[in-house]
């Protein structure tokens, strides 16, 4: 059994790469949906984010999750404070589906903040998906993200630099899908296999 960290700044690609991992045969899972579920409506970690943050978040009783960006990325503060609610409980929900792993499984955690969540040490393998800025960009306003919002979102999140020194692996996305997923292919048939074997 294998358990690798997928990360990358927004907009590098890391979700095109975790779905070719899934179309592999990898057992993929989203950090941020991870996160979504850790405060949804009823649950402790949903009063907590309004207990915090206010009823201006909420939409329809739900927490709007555009209102809530918008407000914790302009405050480094309140990203600190939005973190220590959610990284726990995403933490305790990662682990639940680690331990159903058995055999030869290979889990792919697709997680963003890794660097920033100091995790790294966690997980046998670490992959970085980078890209430039300028395709980053393009892809964040094909999402609909506005430029300052892209500028909030980018300064937010670790460098680069940050997130290769904490990678085995940092996989380039500046070219073609078909290119990307050679080298999705090269780590899943002759890189994962050894590592496999080492942790038999």
């Amino acid at each position: 059994m294998l358990v690798v960290a997928l990360t990358g700044g927004i907009g590098s690609g890391k979700s095109l790469v975790a779905q070719y991992f899934s179309e592999l045969g990898a057992r993929v899972i989203d950090a941020d949906q991870l996160a979504r579920a850790a405060i949804e409506r009823g649950s402790s970690g949903f009063d907590e984010v309004v207990a915090t943050f206010g009823d201006s978040i909420l939409k329809n009783g739900d927490i709007d999750r555009k209102a809530l960006g918008d407000l914790v990325f302009e405050d480094p503060q309140k990203l600190l404070a939005l973190n220590r609610i959610v990284h726990p409980r995403v933490r305790e929900l990662f682990e639940s589906a680690v331990s159903l792993m058995r055999g030869d499984d290979i889990l792919i955690y697709e997680i963003p903040l890794l660097f920033e969540s100091g995790a790294s040490p966690r997980f046998d393998y670490v992959i970085t998906v980078e890209s430039s800025d300028l395709s980053r960009r393009e892809r964040l306003l094909q999402r609909g993200l506005k430029s300052y919002e892209i500028d909030a979102r980018i300064a937010a999140q670790a460098s680069n630099e940050q997130r290769a020194s904490i990678s085995d692996f940092v996989l380039r996305n500046d070219s073609s899908q078909n290119e990307l997923l050679r080298a999705v292919e090269h780590l899943w048939e002759d890189v994962f296999p050894p590592l496999q074997r080492a942790s038999d």
